[in-house]
């Protein structure tokens, strides 16, 4: 589950090793995957030497979880990529709106964890309360990131 995956280090560029362990596949499934989904596109320097960025780190994670997870196959987690390309296109959000939904997240997230609140199992499944998770933690791994600058 993504939840034992390890945070992604706040790096420009990753190798294909690196991106193997941070999403728990071996290389040569990073090398297949991007023949099949046409999103993925990690840049290639000497040698055909592929250097990932932070989003396809993210994209290989939800195609993983797509694949392996929620067992769909290649051809339905294709699909479902593009339609979540699509929708991420549609709703580009503005600046408030993302801190807006960094507050949902952090406010979700302390009610989990809080013991006087639970938030009902149908309400979020096991794979949202992962993601949030993660998604708090990057977060907070970038505003510790932010406060040393300061």
């Amino acid at each position: 589950m993504e939840s034992s995956l390890p945070l992604i280090p706040t790096k420009r560029y990753f190798t294909i090793g690196e991106v193997a362990n941070l999403c728990g596949v071996k290389p040569h499934v990073l090398r297949y995957w991007e023949q099949e989904f046409s999103q993925l596109k990690p840049m290639k320097r000497r040698g055909n030497r592929r250097y990932y960025q932070h989003h396809e780190v993210m994209m290989i994670r939800r195609i993983r979880d797509l694949l392996y997870e929620q067992g769909f196959t290649i051809v339905g987690a294709r699909n479902k990529m593009q339609e979540l390309m699509q929708a991420e296109r549609r709703s580009a959000p503005d600046l408030p709106n993302v801190v807006e939904g960094i507050e949902v997240i952090e406010l979700t997230e302390a009610m989990l964890e809080e013991s006087s609140y639970r938030i009902p199992k149908a309400a979020l499944s096991p794979l949202q309360r992962n993601t949030m998770r993660q998604l708090r933690q990057e977060l907070l791994a970038i505003q510790d990131l932010l406060s040393q600058d300061l």
